[in-house]
């Protein structure tokens, strides 16, 4: 063998040599996308990043909301869905292939409010969002508010709560802790994308949230971290399972997938809401690709394949700086492997 060749081929073929794989089929391929607004922020970097290496494939995404891109992905308009919460068994039955879940990242729901003077953080146990969305905790000055805030002088104002108006994976992770939290909203209110509210104002979107709480004043809403973060806005602590009052950032998150991550189902559904640990934050989710197991177009088939494999590797760099935490590395070894599945 030429030895220009050989020395070519060792580099190329090493295993310490990172790159981002290159898609193999030269013919452009373009995939189409639809879903949640909870990991909108990290899904549009990784498609632009992708791209600079595999200019000959163009991801788009509407950023429209879980039960958007669920609907979008069973009529068979779209590519791939994207959601917050796992598709029901019902969803999956109702599929003409298997519908397959794959972890992306992970991401923290919080309490964002709007409450003009105040120079503290707010404290939230579970008792007093369970009643403000209820409809039962009117008053910011409610005594179940202000136990939580010792010293903190909460205004008697009206809480005018702000919730999603369209189907969302940010509200299913919302309503899937409340309903673990308070025995009254799993009985009348219950978990789900689309639930009856019994008060408040609708938002559609994260963004639509997050844009009522910051002109609202004296309003209550929950967006993912992300959006909070990149809209200024206030958001509280949330006391945990095991009584400690955590705000949401990467090292809570991290705790709460921990256990999960050991005893992941095989189809990656899964529910991380009020974990255990003392430094876990109770409101966090995965959120996953839903990809058809049966993609008969070739080039979309291999493209699928190797962007899921950038996905839970090279691509996890881009989580933190955005807010998400990397899913846990057993989880993306996990997945990988589940890639073979896709045909």
């Amino acid at each position: 063998m030429n030895r220009k060749v050989a020395i070519f081929l060792l580099l190329v073929l090493s295993p310490g040599c990172s790159h981002v794989a290159q898609v193999s089929d030269s013919r452009s391929v373009l995939l189409n996308g639809a879903g949640a607004t909870f990991p909108y922020p990290i899904y549009s970097k990784w498609f632009d990043e992708y791209r600079k290496h595999n200019p000959n494939v163009q991801i788009n995404y509407q950023s429209i909301g879980s039960g958007g891109g669920i609907r979008q992905l069973l009529a068979g308009t779209v590519d791939f869905g994207a959601s917050d919460g796992p598709m029901s068994d019902e969803q999956l039955a109702q599929s003409k292939s298997k519908i397959l879940h794959f972890p992306t990242v992970l991401g923290a729901d919080v309490a964002t409010y709007n409450l003009p003077g105040a120079n503290q953080e707010i404290n939230f146990s579970p008792q007093a969002l369970a009643g403000i969305f209820l409809g039962k905790i009117t008053k910011w000055n409610d005594a179940e508010l202000t136990k939580a805030n010792p010293g903190v002088n909460l205004p008697s104002n009206d809480i005018v709560v702000i919730h999603r108006s369209d189907g969302s994976g940010t509200t299913y992770i919302w309503t899937d802790y409340l309903s673990k939290v308070s025995p009254e909203w799993k009985t009348t209110v219950g978990q789900g994308a689309s639930p009856k509210w019994p008060v408040g104002l609708g938002g559609k979107g994260n963004e639509g949230v997050s844009g009522l709480v910051k002109q609202t004043p004296y309003s209550l809403g929950y967006v993912e971290l992300v959006y909070a973060l990149q809209n200024k806005l206030a958001y509280g602590r949330v006391r945990n399972s095991s009584g400690a009052f955590v705000k949401a950032d990467l090292a809570g998150t991290t705790a709460a997938a921990a256990g999960a991550a050991k005893n992941m189902p095989d189809d990656f559904r899964v529910s991380i809401t009020n974990a255990p640990g003392n430094n876990s934050y109770p409101i966090c989710s995965f959120t996953w690709l839903l990809i058809p197991s049966n993609i008969p177009d070739a080039a979309k088939r291999t493209t699928v394949k190797e962007f899921i494999k950038w996905m839970a590797t090279e691509g996890q760099e881009f989580a933190e700086p955005l807010g998400y935490a990397r899913i846990p590395h057993e989880v993306a070894e996990k997945e990988i492997q589940a890639i073979s599945l896709i045909n």
